[in-house]
């Protein structure tokens, strides 16, 4: 499998300009910095050990199949995560939009 993105282009002045006047914090930071991409590795290793590693997909809309599944009806509402405060992402997300804007652009900040 291949990464669904390519960083070069998101560490661009041009990219952390188009985010800032659209009012969102890019998730990377400094080019070649280990802690940037420490949460999507993550993602990705766990995705290959809990799904990719014990199946053998044909044909490739039962991978596509099998990944919606297990994204959506475990690894989002269910799988909890040490940067997320021990929630998971679906818990996560439903709090940090009941959190009121005020506090979201000091976070931001």
């Amino acid at each position: 499998m291949r990464r669904p993105v390519e960083f070069a282009p998101y560490t661009s002045l041009t990219f952390g300009q188009h985010c800032e006047e659209a009012g969102i914090r890019p998730s990377t930071g400094r080019t070649g910095s280990c802690f940037d991409d420490a949460v999507t590795e993550s993602f990705f290793a766990s995705l290959e050990t809990e799904l990719i590693d014990r199946t053998a997909f044909r044909p490739r809309h039962h991978a596509e199949q099998a990944l919606f599944a297990h994204l959506e009806g475990f690894y989002n509402p269910r799988r909890r995560h040490s940067a997320n405060g021990h929630l998971s992402p679906a818990e996560y997300e439903r709090r940090h939009a009941a959190e009121p804007s005020v506090n979201r652009a000091q976070t931001a900040a």
